[in-house]
C-alpha cells in the first residue's frame, strides 16, 4: 500500500489560481511551500485543533520548519485541482518528521520530507503528548 494514500494520510484539495503561478503559466516553485504549509496547518487542526489553541494551551508552544527537502517532479498548471498529502513518517523528542506530496490525480507532482520543531521561548520542547499520540502512525507503533 501506498503510504501517501492510507487511511494515516491527510489531504487537503486546492486549485491553482493565476497568483500562484509565474509568467509561464506553471506553479511557481514558492506556491508549493505555501500548498505544503497549508497541508501541515490541516494535519495539525485535523489532530489537535487551532495551532492558536495549541499556543495558548501549551504557553507559547509554536512549531517551526526546521529542515525542508523538496523534489520537483512535474509541473502543475493554472486551473489544475491538486492535492495536498501529509503524513507523519518520524517522532522524535522535539520534533516530527512529515513526508508530503503535491499530486494531481495519480501523478505525483512534488515530494518533501519535513523537519518540523516544536519550540516554547525560543528553545525546543518535547511534543505534548497528546500529540505525539494523534501523530503517530498506526504502521510506526508507539513513539
Amino acid at each position: 500500500m501506498d503510504p501517501m494514500t492510507g487511511a494515516d494520510a491527510h489531504r487537503l484539495p486546492l486549485r491553482v489560481y493565476y497568483e500562484d503561478t509565474d509568467f509561464s503559466g506553471f506553479v511557481y516553485h514558492a506556491s508549493y511551500l505555501r500548498f505544503m504549509e497549508r497541508g501541515r496547518t490541516e494535519l495539525l487542526r485535523g489532530l489537535a485543533g487551532d495551532q492558536s489553541d495549541l499556543h495558548a494551551e501549551g504557553a507559547g508552544l509554536v512549531f517551526v520548519v526546521r529542515k525542508m527537502t523538496l523534489d520537483f517532479l512535474k509541473p502543475a498548471r493554472m486551473d489544475d485541482l491538486i492535492e495536498v498529502h501529509t503524513r507523519s513518517s518520524e517522532l522524535r523528542g522535539a520534533s516530527m518528521h512529515l513526508a508530503q506530496e503535491v499530486r494531481r490525480g495519480d501523478e505525483v507532482l512534488v515530494r518533501a520530507e519535513v523537519v518540523v520543531a516544536c519550540v516554547r521561548n525560543g528553545r525546543a520542547i518535547r511534543l505534548p503528548e497528546s500529540l505525539r499520540r494523534a501523530l503517530t502512525p498506526s504502521e510506526l507503533g508507539p513513539a
